[in-house]
């Protein structure tokens, strides 16, 4: 699943992929927001990706459905 932070003051999002379902993903961000702590996420490549909450702009966070892949019929 995509994932892209918008960050305050900085022209270019944050885009990563993650493992994560969309709603275990926003729950962290909400819990985050709530407690005014940092956002700790991990990417699909196992990175940690760590925004404070105060920074954050937007968030956007893709859907679990998985796009077909070749030239089937539809």
């Amino acid at each position: 699943m995509d994932i892209e932070f918008g960050i305050r003051n900085v022209a270019r999002p944050v885009s990563f992929s993650t493992d994560a379902s969309a709603d275990e993903t926003a729950a962290k961000i909400q819990a985050a927001l709530k407690e005014g702590g940092s956002i700790d996420l991990v990417d699909g490549k196992g990175r940690r990706i760590i925004v404070p909450s105060d920074a954050l702009g937007y968030a956007i966070v893709g859907s679990d459905t998985a796009r077909p892949v070749g030239f089937g019929s539809l």
